[in-house]
């Protein structure tokens, strides 16, 4: 870790650390993206050895979600209340514990439960990028938060990887207990990782304050500047009151509305990947009683499933379209930084929108796929834009219940995805791909008249 120190001064204001401060675990979002993939490559394991139907599969994702949409908010309350740290900390516990659990699952709807216990512990996880928000200066969080989603990337090619060594050769119950080794690691170096300076002002604990500032300085070889760290004391903090204050109401509004969209667009591309490359609907080259033999031979007919284990070319497939996240990773940093967090929004959503609607050309397979990349390169754009400017949006007092609230809401969107690509999808491929662009298309529009601009804006303490 290394940073330097920006001078406060006797007119109270606060110290803020100025170059890069990767304070906050960034590891957490390899942890996170390992979770949350976990399913996608489990799901066919399990289907096989419970003998469940596609909706009992389903159920799994939409149950963790859920948990996710819940505890987001709870989450975001209590760390705007009691602290950024102890929540993350509270939530990599509560996530790893009960991810191990998942292993020793003895049927069905114990396994349903326990993922919901851990997509209720990854909800918390958003506090890390909180944290390193608070630390990092104006100048370079249009740089460094965008960086998250390589980590991202990692973990997602790291739960990838080893399910297609781990699952074939020793089953899914090792790959869970492998998968948790991270998040392990992680809370033994939570030591290292300081509550932030900001919540610690906000709450009238200066000396903490001081003494977190003292040890970057430290480490810096700098010395501290002269003057007074003075700030009001904020005791009305996490208050679902200030998120639709006359202030902030359109802001709140138009931010939910965002989130809901980019997550339905987001989870909306990656299942409709697979049954555009799987029964190739696009051209129409296969009739409709054919989608239906394509899914299993004969004998898995007569079953109440269709069980079908991941080849080798299956993860192949899957780690292509995941590297397509990070693509246009480069455009979208200098997009924040110099058109703004708003533009650079609104173009993505409306190249978002585009490209669904791109989805309808009949086109080789190579053409599919590289709609497809595209695509998941946008929705992650997406992603990294609405969490920087959520983040930067709201003041100190309610910063983390914002972001919180925000992440619920954009769960439902996760959860309604599915129900448009895998089941609207097979009866009708454009009037799905349609309400794709139809809802980018309106998150666009919001995005581009969101009221506040956060580019070059300082963080606010209080509303």
């Amino acid at each position: 870790m290394t940073a330097s120190l920006r001078g406060f001064h006797s007119s109270g204001d606060v110290c803020e650390p100025t170059p890069l401060l990767p304070l906050p675990p960034l590891g957490g979002k390899v942890v996170e993206a390992m979770e949350i993939m976990l399913i996608a490559v489990v799901s066919p394991v399990i289907r096989c050895e419970w003998q469940l139907e596609n909706w009992q599969v389903a159920l799994v994702t939409t149950m963790v979600f859920f948990g996710y949409m819940v505890f987001s908010i709870l989450f975001g309350l209590l760390a705007d209340r009691y602290g950024r740290w102890k929540i993350l900390l509270i939530s990599f516990l509560w996530g790893a514990y009960f991810s191990l659990l998942t292993s020793f699952a003895p049927s069905y709807i114990w396994f349903v439960f326990l993922r919901t216990m851990v997509g209720c512990g990854v909800s918390g996880h958003s506090q890390g990028l909180i944290i390193k928000t608070e630390f990092l200066p104006t100048k370079y969080r249009g740089y460094m938060l965008p960086l998250s989603q390589v980590f991202w990337l990692a973990g997602s090619l790291l739960i990838i990887g080893l399910a297609s060594v781990i699952i074939p050769t020793i089953g899914w119950r090792w790959l869970i207990r492998v998968a948790s080794i991270p998040g392990i690691i992680l809370i033994m170096a939570f030591k290292f990782i300081p509550e932030s300076a900001r919540f610690n002002v906000s709450t009238g604990n200066t000396p903490a304050a001081l003494a977190t500032l003292e040890r970057i300085a430290k480490m810096n070889r700098a010395v501290m500047p002269e003057g007074k760290l003075v700030e009001p004391v904020l005791e009305k903090r996490g208050r679902f009151a200030d998120l639709l204050d006359a202030k902030y109401l359109r802001t709140t509004l138009q931010i939910w509305v965002i989130w809901l969209g980019i997550s339905f667009a987001y989870y909306g591309v990656i299942l409709a990947s697979a049954e555009l490359l799987e029964r190739d609907l696009v051209c129409g080259s296969k009739s409709d009683s054919e989608v239906v033999v394509t899914q299993g031979n004969s004998e898995e007919g007569q079953s109440p499933c269709h069980c079908h284990l991941f080849a080798p070319s299956d993860y192949q497939t899957m780690i292509i379209s995941t590297v397509g996240e990070i693509a246009l990773n480069p455009l979208n940093i200098l997009g924040i930084n110099f058109l703004g967090r708003r533009l650079s929004l609104s173009i993505t959503m409306g190249c978002t929108a585009l490209f669904f609607l791109l989805l309808n050309i009949c086109t080789s397979s190579a053409g599919l796929i590289g709609f497809l990349f595209v695509l998941r390169a946008l929705v992650a754009a997406n992603f990294n834009t609405i969490y920087i400017y959520t983040a930067e949006v709201y003041p100190t007092t309610m910063r983390a219940l914002g972001m919180g609230t925000s992440g619920s809401l954009c769960r439902i969107g996760a959860m309604v995805a599915p129900f448009i690509s895998q089941v609207l999808m097979s009866a009708s491929i454009l009037g799905a791909l349609c309400l794709f662009s139809s809802v980018c298309v309106i998150c666009a529009i919001s995005a581009f008249t969101l009221p506040i601009e956060t580019k070059g804006r300082a963080l606010q303490q209080i509303k």
